[in-house]
């Protein structure tokens, strides 16, 4: 009999109260474990959860996603879970398509599953579409694989993967986290999955805290430092020129 799983939901938030509550109360009809993690906001937005069966973590300044999304982890997995699930608490990622990943992860297990946009353009503003896909030229050679969408964060992570990664995290690597743990996971033989997801922007969230210029820069640089370790990875290159990123679903799915 296959292993029973056990998912948990982290949704890092940093001044998130014009939609934190309407992302948990959707994400809560599928999951009943859900973690949010209050990045020092200043706007009231853990005020927003009240009444909510999750659990709250606190930070007392902002520490940045990269250290929301790790304190969220390591509680999920101190509660036992087999599978982290990670969403995005400002809209953007649609609750109604956790199915969609649950299934991914459960035909897939093992393997880091990503939620990717970039199959619709049209629906990214065309600034974050152009450093996605910069991103995901380097974080595809980096870990010698097809790589779709390299910084979406609706995701399911295996916990075996999570307890094999041990990442600096601080405020500089808010937007590093997710790019490296892609090329980590590769080089622990947990390989990425793609299934395609709607994405959206709503007009009342707050502006993005992602800065084109500045994050992918780190990318890079995070990236340039992993491929020197390993003499540039000829190897790694290839692979991902030859290799079409691996889908649980064709972007036909999501029309």
């Amino acid at each position: 009999m296959a292993e029973s799983r056990h998912y948990c939901l982290v949704i890092p938030a940093y001044n998130e109260s014009s939609t934190i509550r309407a992302v948990v109360e959707g994400a809560l009809r599928y999951l009943p474990r859900v973690i949010v993690v209050d990045d020092g906001s200043q706007d009231g937005t853990a005020q927003q959860l009240t009444g909510l069966p999750v659990t709250v973590l606190h930070h007392a300044r902002n520490l940045g996603k990269a250290a929301s999304l790790w304190d969220g982890m390591e509680a999920a997995l101190a509660a036992g879970a087999t599978d982290v699930v990670t969403m995005d608490g400002d809209g953007q990622h649609d609750p109604n398509e956790l199915p969609k990943l649950l299934r991914a992860a459960e035909a897939h297990p093992g393997q880091l599953v990503i939620g990717s946009r970039l199959w619709n353009p049209a629906a990214i503003p065309k600034a974050r579409y152009r450093a996605n896909r910069f991103a995901n030229f380097w974080i595809a050679w980096a870990s010698g694989q097809g790589v779709e969408d390299s910084q979406s964060g609706f995701r399911v992570y295996p916990a075996a993967l999570l307890r094999h990664c041990q990442l600096r995290r601080g405020p500089e690597r808010s937007f590093v986290l997710e790019s490296e743990i892609i090329i980590e996971a590769a080089w622990r033989g947990f390989p990425c999955v793609f299934t395609p997801v709607h994405t959206a922007y709503p007009t009342h969230a707050r502006p993005s805290h992602f800065r084109p210029v500045t994050d992918i820069a780190r990318i890079t640089r995070m990236v340039a430092w992993r491929l020197l370790c390993r003499g540039l990875y000829p190897e790694g290159l290839w692979r991902s020129l030859t290799r079409p990123p691996r889908r649980a679903e064709s972007p036909a799915a999501a029309m």
